[in-house]
């Protein structure tokens, strides 16, 4: 299969994104340690739940050395791990914007400290940052996650260019809306009198593809991204939003 032999890391791999990611890869034959705060997955052929937090350094380590110990090294890391939290910056304390900070960007910074030797042991591998089109034109009171998903933009180019030449590639997937735990979280927060399904699907009808995206169509360019498929791109945001980007927002009369 695909990603036979092959080792990767996915953190936030129980839910979502991370989820989808942790099935496509480990169905395509891939060793998968899914790196979670809560092990939420039913057992599964090819896959190793890791309880583990990415602010925290000790456990990315031990994440990774369970990669070494258990199969032999590390050729992919997805971080999917992040969190959305609502403010200005007037309204932002700075424990939300630490803590949006911390897991957002900190974490993939952590994780791939962690990561860079193991997948250079191996003679090169991938490294994929779930971002987001939010890096590149924000909504309202988003400032600390439109901030950190730009700063992990930054850093996806830089390690991109730090180590071309280990033979490790670096991208970042940089979805529009999907269909995840968090967008359903948004969805309750701001819904009012509507249904929560009522409101994704009027997010859903912003982009011009009229809907939010499934979290397996996330996948698929990650695993894309991951694999030999891709072998010359590197440092590049992949924007996967449903050309949500594309338009402006003027709306002339028929």
């Amino acid at each position: 299969m695909e990603f036979d032999g092959r080792v990767a890391l996915v953190t936030g791999g129980s839910a979502g994104i991370g989820e989808a990611v942790v099935t496509r890869l480990a169905d395509a034959g891939a060793q998968v340690i899914s790196f979670d705060t809560r092990v939420r997955q039913a057992r599964r052929e090819g896959v190793t739940s890791f309880e583990g937090d990415v602010r925290d350094a000790l456990a990315v380590q031990e994440a990774c050395e369970l990669a070494v110990s258990s199969f032999g090294g590390l050729d992919i890391v997805v971080t999917c791990a992040g969190v959305q939290r609502y403010g200005t910056v007037e309204e932002t304390s700075e424990e939300l914007w630490d803590e949006v900070l911390d897991i957002n960007l900190k974490g993939v910074f952590l994780v791939c400290r962690a990561a860079v030797p193991l997948l250079r042991a191996r003679g090169g591998g991938s490294i994929v940052a779930i971002s987001s089109v939010q890096a590149f034109a924000a909504q309202t009171q988003v400032a600390a996650y439109s901030t950190s998903k730009a700063a992990l933009n930054g850093l996806v180019r830089s390690m991109a260019l730090d180590h071309a030449a280990d033979g490790i590639r670096v991208n970042s997937v940089c979805p529009g809306s999907v269909d995840t735990p968090m967008l359903r979280w948004a969805a309750d927060k701001w819904r009012g009198s509507r249904s929560q399904d009522e409101l994704i699907a009027e997010w859903g009808r912003s982009h011009p593809l009229g809907r939010v995206a499934r979290p397996a169509e996330i996948a698929e360019v990650v695993a894309f991204l991951a694999s030999s498929r891709s072998s010359f791109i590197t440092g590049a945001a992949h924007q996967v939003d449903g050309g949500l980007l594309t338009q402006v927002p003027v709306v002339l009369p028929e």
